[in-house]
């Protein structure tokens, strides 16, 4: 043995034994038991079973997925909100803080901020969340079994407390949007309406097209007496040579009539230069019009029948609670503790400590070896 030798020695027992000796001491002298509540939930959501199958698939397109719900459930567990919640109902600061006269390693220093139970409370609550499944391990450490059983006792009640605000923010925003929609819907509705009343009141025709189908009815009538008309005349031609007979005459008289009344029947479906409408509106005009006014009436009735139905789809999803709370293991009540871990962190302790001393070691003989 060499002085070097006794050096590395003396440095072992003080940085590596000495340590280690105080830390076993302390997890075993010092350190207050602690017990762990363990429960496990997750958020599930009900399928929609809506009357109407597109707008319930649409419904369910929309929403928000289970494993969205349990992202937000995780972040809120560990949030600063429920945190005080929970204090102000069991008074965390002042339990937590119980034992720093004898285990401040393990507990919360006296006249914490609530900055500094979120810190302690991290230490305390250990949250687990599968993002593939959405379930969520909880477990809880306290002083004594049943604390530790009432704080998850009450996140789980938070929790839940989360999920039904979830569900009435949904339920508002659906309804929301359903009685806009429904109200946007009934409005485009009567005014399709009430433009298609103005025109038959400004043109005095209830229907364009009905109307030109009376008068196409006049027009082949008229043909129909004009054919008749030339019969006449033909025969009377044939059976008199006095081009001068009145009844000659008056069968001419009726043929030219016929043909300015026929003329004029046509003329009243051209494009330009005849009127129809009080207004002056040629027929090509108010039919095209007609028309235009017709078809927002039937999209403005199919818009308000979609919107009735989603109405009637989101007032029967919002009678209902499509969120809820699944547990699948019921906060615990610990028999005996299990925490500090005294083992595990002995050798996690003789583990640092040892390479910590060793890689100092190295180093120095690497420094004293060059020099």
């Amino acid at each position: 043995m060499h002085r070097r030798h006794w050096g590395l020695l003396a440095s072992f027992a003080v940085l590596v034994l000495l340590p280690l000796a105080a830390i076993v001491l302390y997890l075993w002298m010092v350190a207050v038991d602690q017990y762990s509540s363990n429960t496990g939930f997750t958020v599930r959501q009900e399928e929609s079973g809506g009357a109407s199958d597109l707008l319930g698939g649409l419904a369910q397109f929309a929403s928000t997925p289970a494993s969205a719900d349990s992202n937000i459930l995780f972040e809120y567990i560990q949030s600063q909100e429920i945190v005080q919640k929970i204090d102000s109902e069991l008074g965390l600061k002042d339990y937590y803080a119980t034992n720093w006269q004898r285990d401040p390693l393990f507990s919360l220093w006296p006249d914490a901020s609530d900055e500094d139970l979120l810190w302690h409370w991290q230490r305390v609550v250990r949250v687990s969340h599968d993002q593939a499944t959405g379930l969520i391990d909880l477990q809880v450490m306290a002083f004594d079994p049943g604390m530790a059983q009432s704080i998850t006792q009450a996140i789980v009640r938070e929790s839940q407390d989360m999920i039904n605000a979830l569900n009435t923010a949904a339920r508002d925003d659906a309804m929301g949007y359903a009685v806009d929609d429904l109200n946007a819907a009934i409005d485009r509705l009567k005014q399709a309406r009430e433009a298609l009343t103005q025109f038959r009141t400004r043109t005095q025709i209830v229907d364009p097209v009905a109307d030109i189908q009376g008068r196409m009815g006049v027009l082949n009538n008229l043909q129909q007496q004009l054919a008749e008309a030339l019969i006449d005349n033909d025969l009377l031609l044939e059976t008199t040579t006095n081009v001068n007979d009145p009844r000659l005459l008056q069968a001419r008289r009726r043929i030219e009539v016929i043909r300015d009344r026929i003329a004029d029947e046509r003329q009243t479906f051209a494009s330009d230069g005849n009127d129809v409408g009080e207004l002056g509106e040629d027929y090509p005009t108010l039919i095209a019009e007609f028309e235009s006014l017709t078809v927002d009436r039937e999209v403005a009735e199919e818009t308000y029948r979609a919107a009735l139905t989603a109405m009637d789809v989101a007032r029967a999803n919002a009678s209902r609670q499509s969120r809820y709370l699944a547990t699948y293991i019921k906060p615990t009540l610990a028999d005996e503790s299990e925490f500090p871990r005294r083992f595990v962190l002995s050798g996690l302790a003789a583990l640092f400590l040892g390479l910590s001393w060793s890689i100092m070691a190295l180093i120095y003989y690497s420094i004293r070896d060059r020099s």
